[in-house]
């Protein structure tokens, strides 16, 4: 009879021995038991309308729960934090402790941002689809990795798998909002705070170019810090019929064209350098030749004011920091008492908030200016590649496109890993998907993700954690 560990270490061999024949392997994909059941995950997630405001979340995560316990996780491996209208779930795999080593933690959220059904061409929380593309909000973002975690747990849990330590999928229930779940996870739940490291569904990927050709494989390493400062110039105000010189409205506008004026200094790390150095190689032309200036001399001016042209690029290069939101007055007759912007900043990793507020509070030329930070600026350091990671994730990528360059970058905008790395849990993203990244439609109208890309990363997160956690 055979034990539970050797049918999962048949099973690694068999999924691995199935990408050898890419072709053939993809065709008949969809008809497997992990395909159909993935499907049937991503289907029922996207149609649970989990953005803020609609309590919706805690359905979600019972839904999954209910899918694992199916599969044979127990009550005790399995729980659901309520927070407020939200919630978080967190999920043990047990292993048999063999690699005596800590835990691996599997990062998503469940969240997604709202959709309208009538600025959208389809219903946003119905999984539509044509000959190319499933539709729905949340197809990328995030749910899509949500459904790969979920449907991998699910797959090894049943073919008996048994890792050599503890895994866990974290989700949480709020990232694109305030973050409050994920804060929880990341500084306030003792079971994930001895993790090793964690690995993160929501960035990362791989780039196709318009033929569909792989370009580059890309790991999420680090990210940006995320702030935003409120500026408000106040007034006496007074009737509209009688203009004076000191008007609010005027003195903001003026500050906010003195910050549209403002390039911050370029900053660069060896990890940013060597991102530019192999895309340019890829990318060619004047960009790409660009790119790798850049990463020979980052004071090149001319090479860094070509990528600041890039709105791509222009965040690796530098802090950024742009106006956002504007309300002002009180009245259409009325002088107004005040006038307040919003101002959102992408901080450089090692930057630190006070660094940029100082640097604003000069480039507004107004000491009246008053500066207000919104929330909690989260600064995190820069999770450098480590071998064993970097080789499993080479491992599930080549299995597809066995001559892709995988690069390491970081990450302008944000996400769930900013707080694990500030914890002190190393995070790397590595999403399953291959695709073009001009039809990234993550957050706006008509999201959406080629089919090709969901079944041909079914096994991309099976490879990743037997190669982390199989038993020797």
């Amino acid at each position: 009879m055979k034990t539970a560990r050797y049918l999962g270490l048949l099973v690694v061999s068999t999924f691995t021995l199935s990408v050898c024949s890419l072709s053939v392997w993809a065709q008949s994909l969809k008809d497997t038991p992990h395909a159909k059941k993935a499907l049937e995950i991503y289907k029922t997630v996207i149609e649970i309308p989990t953005v803020a405001g609609r309590g919706k979340v805690p359905e979600m995560a019972a839904y999954l729960a209910s899918e694992l316990k199916a599969a044979g996780f127990s009550d005790e491996d399995i729980r659901i934090i309520p927070s407020g209208e939200t919630a978080s779930l967190v999920v043990r795999y047990p292993g048999d402790g063999s690699a005596n080593k800590p835990p691996i933690l599997l990062l998503g959220h469940m969240d997604v941002v709202e959709a309208l059904d009538k600025d959208w061409e389809r219903p946003p929380f119905k999984l539509t689809q044509d000959d190319k593309y499933f539709y729905g909000r949340g197809t990328i973002d995030n749910k899509f990795g949500i459904t790969m975690l979920t449907a991998t747990f699910i797959r090894l849990k049943k073919a008996g798998y048994v890792p050599n330590r503890d895994v866990f999928l974290a989700f949480s229930g709020d990232e694109e909002t305030g973050m409050e779940t994920t804060k929880m996870l990341a500084y306030h739940t003792p079971e994930l705070a001895t993790a090793e490291f964690a690995l993160n569904s929501d960035a990362g990927g791989g780039d196709l170019d318009e033929s569909g050709h792989a370009v580059a494989y890309l790991v999420q390493a680090a990210e940006k810090t995320y702030v935003s400062f409120e500026l408000t110039v106040r007034n006496k105000g007074g009737h509209s019929s009688r203009p004076r010189a000191d008007n609010a409205i005027y003195e903001l506008s003026e500050a906010l064209g003195h910050i549209k004026q403002y390039h911050f200094p370029v900053r660069y790390s060896d990890m940013t350098r060597a991102f530019f150095a192999t895309s340019g190689k890829q990318m060619g032309g004047e960009l790409g030749a660009a790119m790798m200036a850049f990463a020979d001399n980052p004071n090149n001016q001319q090479a860094s004011d070509r990528l600041e042209q890039e709105s791509s690029f222009v965040g690796t290069t530098r802090t950024t920091c742009v106006a956002t939101m504007l309300r002002a007055g009180h009245a259409e007759n009325a002088l107004p008492q005040s006038a307040t912007a919003t101002v959102n900043c992408r901080i450089f990793p090692g930057v630190k908030v006070k660094e940029v507020e100082d640097t604003l509070r000069k480039v507004v030329k107004n000491d009246n200016i008053e500066f207000v930070i919104l929330g909690d600026a989260d600064e995190s350091p820069i999770s450098e590649p480590r071998e064993d990671v970097m080789a499993a994730v080479k491992k599930a990528v080549h299995a597809r496109y066995p001559d892709v360059e995988i690069i390491a970058y970081m990450e302008s905008g944000g996400t769930d890993g900013k707080h694990f790395r500030k914890a002190g849990i190393p995070t790397w993203a590595i999403s399953s998907a291959f695709m073009n990244p001009d039809e990234m439609f993550a957050h706006g109208l008509n999201e959406r993700l080629p089919i090709k890309a969901f079944y041909e990363g079914l096994d991309h997160w099976t490879i990743i954690l037997t190669e982390l956690t199989q038993p020797q």
